[in-house]
């Protein structure tokens, strides 16, 4: 490749690295041309999969401020740059790495955290974003305005929200737990915070193509 063409490309995979909220790098050996085009579709439009080399990809991830394990740049790769909801896109490569033995997931990042194979495939495990907010919405206790703020935060905020809500459930007493099923809401005392006061997504302290 000439110097121009390396060039190019590696500002090309520093500018999606710097643009993506987290990335998969996998081996692809063995996969078909019809094997990759299936895997792209599955991804959707909100993950680019695009096959680099292992020597720019070190360059760029650099040039772009990623803290990107070097022991994953070994062997072919080709890195799934995730802008939307990552844990769909782990959803994806996972089910295609089972149904198709040839894809190897190697690791990646996400929000600037370095993630192993085994921590992607945990993520693939977690439920999706939109069943996260449906969640957080119904506990909101139709609190509109904190559950539209919502809808725009970033996963893991989301998730941080949901599981103080649900801790926050559990250290309720029995009698306070029950009335939550009647009609006729509990009056706020000066020891129970009102439904309006649940954490909003302006309190939480930390907010977080190549080819397609």
């Amino acid at each position: 490749m000439a110097r121009a063409d390396k060039a190019a490309a590696v500002a090309d995979l520093a500018e999606n690295f710097r643009e993506a909220n987290g990335a998969v790098l996998t081996d692809y050996r063995g996969l078909t041309v019809k094997q990759l085009q299936e895997l792209r579709r599955s991804l959707g439009d909100t993950v680019s999969y695009a096959v680099a080399k292992n020597t720019l990809t070190k360059i760029a991830a650099k040039e772009a401020g990623v803290d990107l394990d070097e022991s994953l740049l070994t062997g072919p790769t080709a890195i799934a740059f995730i802008n939307g909801d990552p844990v769909d896109a782990a959803k994806s490569l996972r089910d295609f790495a089972k149904a198709n033995a040839p894809l190897i997931i190697k690791g990646g990042f996400l929000d600037g955290k370095s993630l192993g194979a085994d921590e992607i495939n945990k993520l693939a495990d977690l439920e999706s974003r939109e069943v996260l907010l449906a969640k957080l919405a119904g506990a909101m206790k139709g609190s509109l305005q904190n559950a539209v703020s919502l809808f725009n935060a970033p996963l893991a905020q989301t998730a941080r929200l949901v599981a103080a809500l649900e801790a926050k459930k559990a250290e309720e007493s029995p009698a306070e737990a029950s009335s939550d099923v009647t009609d006729e809401a509990p009056a706020a005392s000066d020891d129970t915070p009102a439904a309006d006061d649940a954490p909003s997504a302006d309190a939480t302290p930390e907010e977080t193509s190549t080819e397609g």
